[in-house]
């Protein structure tokens, strides 16, 4: 509403002035809905009453529109309120996502963690929020696109997965490897330039708060890696009925995975972009 009514105003999409409550206001209902916490509570529950294919359109493409949005405003955005959503999303995200089985669930703490990420440099550098916001994107979907391809909604079936597509259990490890923010993959290449930026604008406290606070996360994807690969032998099962998988071709879910892994040596020209 906040944008239509000023779009009718100016004759223009830009949101050039909003006076400091409607901008607040307007914030924070973009915010809750991203489901950033402490406004995140709908999120969790609605992505583990879905499918995963709903799930990867409420996870990625749901998302895009407030995220335009509040680039748009970010030169009007309260610092203060994007720091502190930003830190309790990033907690929230690590926190909740520790005691979870479900894997929708856990997917629902990691957006709530990463969207936390962008949040904290969105008043600093849109650009870079804009950057993060496409690899995001991009690692969600591509974990997404696995999980269906594997329907896997439970540890217990992820943990079994290698008899079905050994390849794909391969890509899909190094995919929550690289949402964990490990390098050399894509995921690290976010991490490291917000650390840096953060550093560059005189807010060391903050970044190396954000850091700490990430590895609650770090624990749940390193769990979820061991969950995969070192749970199970790869061995045949007794049944191989139950494995047989229907003839399609899985070239985008191929094409998403490699650009989750392996984006990070390009990111200079990523940043040119």
């Amino acid at each position: 509403i906040f944008s239509l009514i000023s779009a009718w105003q100016t004759g223009e999409w830009s949101i050039n002035s909003l006076m400091d409550l409607p901008m607040n206001i307007l914030s924070i209902a973009l915010m809750m809905k991203l489901g950033l916490a402490p406004l995140h509570f709908w999120m969790p529950e609605v992505l583990q009453g879905i499918s995963l294919p709903t799930g990867l359109i409420l996870s990625t493409w749901q998302k895009i529109a407030p995220m335009a949005l509040l680039l748009q405003t970010s030169h009007l955005i309260n610092l203060n309120l994007t720091i502190a959503l930003g830190l309790t999303s990033i907690m929230v995200g690590g926190w909740g996502g520790i005691g979870q089985t479900q894997l929708r669930k856990i997917m629902a703490f990691s957006s709530i963690g990463h969207l936390g990420w962008i949040i904290v440099i969105l008043k600093f550098d849109p650009q870079l929020s804009l950057l993060n916001f496409v690899l995001y994107i991009i690692m969600t979907a591509a974990m997404f696109m696995s999980l269906t391809t594997i329907s896997a909604t439970k540890m217990l079936e992820i943990s079994t997965s290698w008899s079905k597509t050994p390849a794909l259990t391969t890509t899909t490890m190094l995919i929550l490897l690289s949402l964990a923010g490990l390098p050399p993959l894509t995921g690290f290449a976010p991490k490291l330039l917000i650390t840096l930026e953060l550093v560059k604008q005189n807010a060391t406290l903050l970044a190396v708060m954000v850091m700490f606070i990430s590895l609650l996360a770090l624990f749940f994807y390193i769990r979820l890696t061991y969950m995969v690969t070192l749970t199970l032998s790869p061995n045949t099962p007794n049944s191989l009925l139950t494995w047989r998988t229907a003839s399609r071709s899985y070239s985008t879910t191929a094409i998403m995975n490699t650009m989750a892994l392996i984006l990070l040596p390009i990111t200079p020209t990523l940043l040119l972009l």
